[in-house]
């Protein structure tokens, strides 16, 4: 695929992040870093139309996907790619038209909705279409056409009427999803669970090099090319590593199994950023321009709207789902506007400058906008899907423990907002979502974490990774020192796999659901522990 010159709008939305005089005073780095990044042309109208009947080779090597679900709407999403492993998917750089239609039935006999939408080389040749009209808490079955070639088909719901009380909703939480560490093998099993909606909590993606052999997936009957092999930078990087993680056959079944509603973390980009901040001492322009080509793949590769679509280094990811009167998920980006970690980021010894009043793990916008929600808030159970651990997490009991800089020990003050927030709206039942730690984890979280005989304000559920940090074990090497240090934190299991969560108008109910390997394909899953808090009384029990 050719690519194009950055286009002016990019350029100026960077400049506006730095400030211009100090990005026209960059000694010509930025301009030299633009054509580095590869970004798109805006100008989509510009490229010329392939016939789709000329396309020789299935284009839907990177299967289908649905996201954020509302009442009579639902996003469709796919990819044309017929070589999913060269630049440009093999495809040249030409407009093409893809079919689409959505079907009340799985064998498409009662169609819904049907229509036509282009997939723009300058968007990688994805495809996003928000179908709307469609009926509530409904399953949908959907596919896409291309010339000859027709998509796998996949499967989504609609969320039910804002108003609408139902008495059940069954949600699963993923996240960390290193493909070096090993298989997909808990999307294989959770295609097979009976969810509403999958919230992906961050590390979708891993900047890190993969080998020609799949790292610990150590395949013997291929090759992986050797673009692979190198940390990703460019948009053009970016997008390849997309299609690899995609062509994945459990993660496609996944994504055509159920709707997903996505949040990133820092891998999607870079390990550990910070807002404007990188992992290493890079120039401010160069560092914000990897953060568009990262943003602009994120938006390209996933099933998300329109209005999140990025203007070259921000993306408004943060939103709002609703299903019924029984539950309202604030989906998180606990990353884009974030203060700089910290005492140089890590497990650190607290102090003046991490509990520093005026840090925010939020920014100002999206925590008015979370706190003003939950006041307006009518919903029974009030879930907050986000990336990095909630609770206080000590290292170590007793003196001389360390907190994790990263996650919100590094903010506690911004914490300690939303918390005093969710009591002065009268939240009763607010269960966070969290990723990040390749951990299974359930915590009470607590008034006063220095008091473990203070009230319980709510409660945490760590999804463990997918892959990441590969097989892993029950009982990590620091079980018994975290459980010790923390007296509400009530499970800890370090398998690989996924959480559901169902929630009902009497409680929620958590099953931390494991893999015993990741390393070797087609491990069984098996339920590791399962617990409940009840619906107007914080705080976990097992079952």
């Amino acid at each position: 695929m050719t690519t194009a010159r950055p286009h002016s709008d990019e350029l100026r939305a960077v400049a506006r992040h730095l400030g211009r005089r100090r990005f026209m005073t960059a000694t010509g780095a930025a301009a030299a870093l633009a054509f580095a990044v590869n970004l798109p042309t805006a100008g989509t109208a510009a490229a010329a139309e392939l016939d789709p009947r000329r396309i020789t080779e299935d284009p839907f090597t990177l299967g289908v996907a649905s996201g954020d679900p509302l009442p009579g709407s639902v996003l469709l999403w796919t990819r044309l790619a017929p070589r999913p492993y060269e630049p440009g998917g093999g495809l040249p750089a030409s407009r093409i038209q893809v079919g689409w239609e959505i079907a009340h039935d799985a064998r498409f006999t009662r169609v819904a909705r049907r229509g036509q939408t282009t997939a723009h080389p300058e968007f990688g040749h994805t495809v996003h279409v928000d179908v709307t009209g469609l009926a509530p808490d409904r399953v949908h079955h959907y596919r896409f056409r291309a010339g000859r070639w027709t998509s796998p088909a996949g499967r989504t719901r609609t969320a039910p009427r804002p108003g609408a009380r139902i008495s059940e909703l069954k949600l699963a939480a993923v996240s960390c999803q290193a493909y070096h560490d090993g298989y997909y093998t808990a999307y294989r099993h959770l295609a097979d669970e009976d969810l509403d909606v999958v919230f992906h909590l961050g590390d979708y993606l891993y900047e890190h090099a993969v080998n020609a052999v799949g790292g610990a997936r150590n395949f013997t009957d291929r090759r992986l090319p050797a673009h692979f092999d190198r940390e990703t930078v460019t948009l053009e990087d970016y997008r390849l590593r997309y299609a690899l993680y995609r062509s994945d056959p459990d993660l496609a079944a996944a994504h055509a199994a159920h709707p997903f509603a996505v949040t990133w973390d820092d891998h999607e980009t870079e390990n550990n950023y910070a807002g404007d901040t990188p992992e290493n001492d890079v120039p401010p322009e160069e560092f914000l321009l990897r953060r568009a080509a990262a943003y602009r793949a994120y938006w390209e590769n996933q099933p998300l709207r329109g209005p999140q679509r990025p203007s070259g280094p921000d993306m408004r990811l943060y939103r709002r789902l609703r299903f019924g009167r029984l539950a309202r998920f604030d989906v998180l980006d606990t990353r884009q506007y974030r203060s700089d970690q910290a005492y140089g980021d890590g497990w650190q010894t607290p102090g003046p400058e991490s509990e520093n009043p005026a840090r925010t793990m939020t920014g100002e916008a999206q925590e008015r906008w979370l706190l003003d929600g939950w006041r307006a808030s009518d919903a029974l159970w009030n879930v907050l899907p986000q990336q990095v651990v909630f609770a206080r997490r000590r290292n170590v009991p007793g003196p001389g423990f360390t907190l994790s800089m990263d996650a919100w020990d590094g903010y506690p003050a911004s914490r300690r907002r939303l918390l005093d927030g969710a009591e002065a709206a009268g939240i009763d039942n607010l269960v966070v979502l969290t990723g990040d730690v390749h951990a299974g984890y359930a915590f009470d979280l607590k008034k006063d974490f220095d008091d473990p005989s203070s009230r319980t304000v709510g409660t945490e559920f760590a999804a463990t990774s997918v892959s990441s940090g590969k097989d892993g074990t029950d009982k990590p090497a620091n079980w018994e020192n975290l459980m010790r240090a923390n007296p509400h934190m009530r499970f800890c299991n370090g398998r690989r796999g996924y959480l559901t969560v169902t929630l009902t108008t009497e409680r929620a109910r958590a099953d931390f659901r494991t893999v015993s390997a990741v390393t070797t394909p087609g491990a069984p899953v098996t339920t590791a522990a399962s617990f409940v808090t009840e619906a107007g009384d914080p705080g976990i029990r097992p079952v």
